[in-house]
């Protein structure tokens, strides 16, 4: 068990680094002013698709108690 909580942290360490670099990239291209629109798209359904990514991981690690 603890191995797979390890390697699940390892993921979501890694799932919330490349979210952060696509968030910073955006920024940047969006900022240039000369951004091609069809990539900004591109990148930020990317950027949602790891945010739920990162959420199921979060979920497998502290999950929800009913009390």
């Amino acid at each position: 068990m603890q191995r797979s909580e390890t390697n699940l942290r390892e993921q979501l360490a890694a799932l919330r680094n490349e979210h952060r670099e696509l968030d910073d990239e955006i920024i940047a291209l969006e900022g240039s002013g000369s951004a091609d629109q069809l990539h900004v798209k591109r990148l930020k359904k990317k950027k949602l698709a790891l945010k739920d990514q990162i959420q199921l991981l979060e979920d497998k690690l502290l999950p929800d108690i009913i009390a």
